[in-house]
C-alpha cells in the first residue's frame, strides 16, 4: 500500500512537472505589434482574449504608422522587430520589392468581408500583403452658419465663392495646386496615373497626367486662382495651414479635407458639417485617393503563422466594431458601413461614402517619382507661370526619366 502511494506520488509530480513544462513553453510564445500612436487602446479587448485563446503573451508598442517602415529597415535583421505592424499602402510597394513584409494567405470569406479598394490596395503581384484596417479620403467640410446644406456640384462652388468674395469671404478653398486635392477632378475627366499592361497590371511608364481630360481639369479648376477665388497664401507646402486657419476664423464656408481636420475644427468651435465631395458639371461624382491603414507581417517575424491568427482575430466584426467606437477611424468592413453607428454619424457616413467612389493610391514605388513633378507643374499652373498643357506635359517627361532611372539603379 505504502509503495502505491509512493508511486502515485512521483507519478502526479512528473505529469505536474511535464504540465509545468508545457505550460511554460505555451506561455513562452510571444507577438510583437506596432500599433498606430493613441490606437492601441482600439484594440486592447480584443488583444486580450486573444491572448487567452492562444495563451501568447502580445507585446504592444505605440509609434506613428508612416514611421513604422523605416524602423523596421533596423530593427527587423537585429531581431528586435514587431511580428506586426501598420503602414499606409502607398508604403507597400517598396516594403515588398525590399523584402520587409511576408505575404498572408487569408480565407476567400475573410477577404470579402472588406471592401474591395481596401484590398487591392494591400495587393501586390496578385498576392494580399495586409488585412485593411483603416480608411480615409478626403471629403467636403462645411460651416453650417455659413452655408446651411452643402451645395451639389463644384460649378455650384464656384459661383458661390464669388457671392462670398464680395463680402469679404470665401466660398470654397482647397489645395488644388497639389495632385492629392485635384486628383479628384482630373480622374473624374479623364486622367490617369499609371496605364494598365497586357496582363492587367500597372504601367508605370505609361503615365496619365497630360491626357486631354487631365489639361481640362486643371483648366476648370485654374479659374479658382485666377478668378481671385483663393488667397494666394494656400500655394505652397504651408497653404494647408492657411486654410485651416482661416476655416477656424470662420473667414470661409467650405474646404476640401481629411478626417485628420475634424477634430482640430471641433476644438475650435465650429459648428460643421461633412459631405461627399460634389460632383462635377459632367455629371460624374468627384473622385479622391484612397488612403488604407494595414496590418501586416514581418519578414521577420518569429512566428508568422500565429501573427496572420492574430490579425484576422483582431479583425472580426465585433473587434472592429469596437475599435471604430474607441478611435472613431473609419473601417473598411463591408459589414460597417450600413451599421447605425457610421450611418447615422454624418462625419463617419460621409468618409465611408466617398470612400466608396475614391481610387486607392498606388502602391508601387515608382508612385513616389509622381509627386514632385506633379505638384511642381500644378502649381505653376495655378499661378499662371506655365500654362497647364506644357506644365504638365513637361511633369510627364520628368516622371519617366525619374522612374527609367530609379529601375536602372535597382538592376
Amino acid at each position: 500500500m505504502k509503495i502505491k502511494k509512493i508511486t502515485a506520488l512521483l507519478l502526479t509530480a512528473l505529469v505536474a512537472g511535464q504540465y509545468s513544462t508545457f505550460a511554460a513553453a505555451a506561455a513562452s510564445r510571444q507577438l510583437t505589434v506596432w500599433e498606430d500612436i493613441k490606437k492601441s487602446v482600439g484594440i486592447k479587448q480584443a488583444v486580450s482574449d486573444f491572448e487567452k485563446q492562444y495563451n501568447v503573451k502580445v507585446n504592444m508598442q505605440e509609434m506613428p504608422y508612416a514611421q513604422q517602415i523605416e524602423k523596421l529597415r533596423l530593427d527587423g535583421p537585429a531581431g528586435i522587430g514587431p511580428d506586426v505592424l501598420v503602414i499606409p499602402n502607398d508604403q507597400l510597394g517598396s516594403a515588398v520589392v525590399q523584402g520587409l513584409l511576408s505575404p498572408l494567405t487569408v480565407d476567400k470569406a475573410e477577404v470579402a468581408a472588406f471592401t474591395s479598394s481596401s484590398i487591392h490596395a494591400f495587393t501586390m503581384n496578385n498576392r494580399l500583403y495586409g488585412i485593411p484596417k483603416a480608411v480615409e479620403t478626403l471629403v467636403l467640410i462645411y460651416n453650417k452658419d455659413l452655408l446651411p446644406k452643402p451645395l451639389a456640384t463644384l460649378d455650384d462652388y464656384y459661383r458661390f465663392s464669388k457671392k462670398q468674395r464680395a463680402e469679404n469671404r470665401y466660398g470654397l478653398l482647397a489645395k488644388f495646386d497639389q495632385l492629392y486635392y485635384s486628383w479628384g477632378v482630373m480622374a473624374s475627366m479623364g486622367g490617369y496615373i499609371f496605364g494598365k499592361d497586357s496582363k492587367g497590371g500597372l504601367n508605370t511608364l505609361d503615365i496619365g497626367l497630360n491626357t486631354p481630360g487631365s489639361v481640362a481639369a486643371v483648366n476648370s479648376l485654374k479659374k479658382f486662382y485666377t478668378d481671385g477665388l483663393f488667397p494666394r497664401g494656400i500655394i505652397g507646402d504651408s497653404g494647408l495651414n492657411a486654410i485651416d486657419s482661416l476655416f477656424t476664423e470662420k473667414k470661409v464656408a467650405a474646404v476640401i479635407n481629411g478626417p485628420w481636420a475634424f477634430q482640430p475644427y471641433a476644438d475650435a468651435g465650429i459648428n460643421y458639417g461633412v459631405a461627399p465631395l460634389p460632383k462635377l458639371a459632367n455629371g460624374q461624382s468627384m473622385n479622391s485617393f484612397l488612403g488604407v491603414k494595414g496590418y501586416v507581417v514581418s519578414t521577420w517575424g518569429k512566428d508568422k503563422v500565429l501573427a496572420q491568427q492574430f490579425i484576422t482575430f483582431i479583425n472580426q466584426p465585433e473587434y472592429v466594431k469596437t475599435r471604430y467606437q474607441l478611435t472613431k477611424e473609419i473601417p473598411p468592413l463591408v459589414a460597417m458601413i450600413n451599421d447605425p453607428l457610421i450611418k447615422n454619424d454624418q462625419r463617419a457616413s460621409a468618409v465611408a461614402i466617398q470612400a466608396s467612389l475614391a481610387t486607392a493610391m498606388p502602391s508601387v514605388p515608382e508612385m513616389q517619382e509622381v509627386w514632385g513633378p506633379a505638384n511642381a507643374a500644378l502649381q505653376l499652373s495655378m499661378t499662371g507661370k506655365q500654362a497647364p498643357q506644357a506644365a504638365l506635359d513637361d511633369a510627364v517627361k520628368q516622371i519617366k526619366m525619374q522612374i527609367e532611372a530609379m529601375k536602372a539603379s535597382n538592376q
